[in-house]
This record gives C-alpha cells, structure tokens and sequence, in this order.
C-alpha cells in the first residue's frame, strides 16, 4: 500500500510515517501543504492520501480542498481525512462526492492504533470508515421533517455503524444481536428511506449519503 500524509504537524506527520512504516507499509511523501499534498499525488500516484483538514495558509478546510481535488485528479485515490474536531459542513462536502475510499477521523483515533490501522485498510479496500463521533452528531442534527425521524432508535444505531463501515457481522457483534436481525433492520432502513433495489446503487452508501444530504445543504466544491 503506497500512502501519501498531508500534515502540518511535523510531530503527527512523523509519527503518523513512522507508524505506518512499523506496519510495512510503503510512505512515498509526507507534505505540509496543500500545493505540496497534490504534488506529491500527482508524482507518486499513491493508493491512499492521509489529509488533515486544516492546513496553511488559513487552516480552515484547505486539507479537505485539496482532497476533493486529488479525487477528482485521481478517481481511484482513497482519503482518509483527519480532523482535530467534528466539523459537519465539511464532512459533509467530502462525503456527498462520493462515499467509496473515504475515511473520515478524528485525530484521536490515531493514538488507538489498531482502530486506526483498521480503518486505514477498509478505505483502502474500497469502503467507508467515518468516526462515530461524526456519525452521531449527523444523526442528532437531522432536520424534524426528516425522512430519518421513521427510524426506530435500534434502525438509528444500525445506520450509524453501517456509515462507520462494518459490515453485517460486525454490527451485529457490536449491538450484541444476530445477523439475520441486523439483516432485517437493514431492510427496514432501506424501505423507510425509500431506497429501491437498483443494480445502479450501493444501497448501503446511498443510505449513509441520505442523513448527510439532509444534514447539510449540497454546495459548490473545489
């Protein structure tokens, strides 16, 4: 796995690369700019980009930029973007390109490695790793008139976990239920939010996308 760290920290970017080298895997660059980040993509081409959200000049969101730009560069480009804190607005501008590859963290995960590591490897494969923090958060500022507000509190906690990534088996070990009944609450959920069949669709990244569409108004990107 060949990564690229887009940090303005230099103790978390050395950390972060030491870390993952540790894990044998293959660092190509560590930048502290945006500029530099999209660079160093374009150069090396990596599998995985690690971007934190707020970088120079104004460390505001020119780390998630910077992200929309490299995917768009780079269709294939998996992200997994960290952020100090929960910052909705733009989670949520990332999330709603497209929900494949992308991971979205907090910083404090890092210190729990193997959730990190964990993480790291799903976006890589393909899936979606969002924190839990921000899950919940999306979930509790959904708008009254949501078509979220069908869900039952147990619908709610199987849509918060499928948006941090887990799989049927690992929801239901988490919740302390059966598989056939996180099946079955999966159903629901795809029914109350109207999500029919379609060979067009991931249904499961289509519902996670649906509270984050309804949490935050779409916008112009970058």
């Amino acid at each position: 796995m060949r990564i690229v760290i887009a940090e303005d920290d230099p103790l978390l970017r050395e950390g972060l690369a030491l870390l993952l080298r540790a894990e044998s895997l293959d660092v190509v660059a560590t930048t502290d700019a945006p500029d530099a980040f999209l660079a160093a993509v374009d150069a090396h081409e990596p599998d995985v980009a690690i971007v934190d959200v707020r970088m120079p000049p104004t460390h505001t969101d020119e780390g998630i930029k910077a992200a929309v730009r490299a995917r768009r560069r780079h269709p294939g480009l998996a992200v997994l973007v960290l952020s100090a804190y929960v910052e909705q607005a733009f989670a949520g501008e990332l999330l709603l390109g497209g929900a494949d590859r992308l991971g979205y963290l907090l910083k404090e995960r890092v210190g729990r490695v193997e959730q990190f590591l964990d993480a790291l490897h799903r976006v890589a494969g393909g899936g979606t790793a969002i924190d839990p923090e921000v899950v919940a958060q999306l979930l509790t500022r959904s708008r009254p008139d949501s078509a979220l507000e069908r869900l039952t509190a147990r619908e709610r906690d199987v849509l918060s976990l499928m948006a941090e990534g887990l799989g049927n088996t690992a929801i239901a070990e988490r919740l302390f239920v059966t598989e056939g009944a996180v099946h079955k609450h999966i159903r629901h959920i795809f029914a109350k939010l109207d999500l029919a069949p379609t060979d067009r669709a991931d249904r499961r990244v289509t519902a996670v996308l649906r509270y984050l569409e309804e949490t935050h108004p779409k916008t112009s990107t970058v």
